[in-house]
């Protein structure tokens, strides 16, 4: 489990950072302080969450996984929204200073999408991938069934001598050497 928790930190971390880098070196918006900057502070978070639960947890090129990644992406996108607004409302003492991205002088982390968007995108993914763990039922991956003895052997006979095939009752039937036909297990 730890294991997967670090894997979504990365994940995160690496989507984020990269939403990040394509709106700061990309599109050249260093801050979210600007006019309309909450808006699009808000877009932005909805837009890395789509892609967080596009790439954490089962990414939406494994087989099987088109309509999971596609309910992560639309729960992602509500939560980096809900994420970004908590960040903006209860994280805005918290300041920085990054000229590197041409923000001068001490910004709040919230208005940084160099900081933000990797938090929550972080975030989002060691969610995702924590809620990955595991395999239902029938799926071979160590679900919680347990599986049934199909065949079981007589006791105090060798097992090619006779035979009792499990019906599914709890019944066995038992068959003679001579009624035996070797049948092949379908899977």
């Amino acid at each position: 489990m730890l294991r997967r928790l670090l894997i979504g930190l990365v994940l995160g971390l690496v989507v984020g950072g990269l939403v990040a880098a394509g709106l700061v070196a990309g599109l050249g918006v260093a801050t979210f302080s600007s006019a309309g900057g909450a808006y699009l502070a808000y877009a932005v978070a909805a837009l890395t969450g789509v892609l967080t639960g596009l790439v954490a947890g089962k990414p939406i090129w494994s087989s099987g996984a088109k309509v999971e990644a596609g309910l992560k992406a639309i729960f992602g996108a509500l939560v980096g929204a809900g994420l970004m607004f908590a960040l903006r409302k209860w994280a805005g003492s918290w300041t920085i200073s990054f000229p590197a991205i041409g923000a001068n002088g001490p910004t709040a982390v919230p208005d940084l999408p160099a900081t933000s968007l990797p938090l929550l995108a972080a975030a989002l993914g060691s969610f995702f991938e924590i809620d990955n763990t595991g395999g239902g039922e029938g799926d071979g991956k160590g679900g919680s069934a347990k599986a049934r003895k199909r065949v079981a052997t007589v006791e105090g006979q060798p097992a090619k001598a006779r035979s009792q095939v499990d019906q599914g009752d709890g019944k066995a039937d038992s068959d003679s050497e001579a009624d035996l036909i070797p049948t092949r297990a379908k899977r």
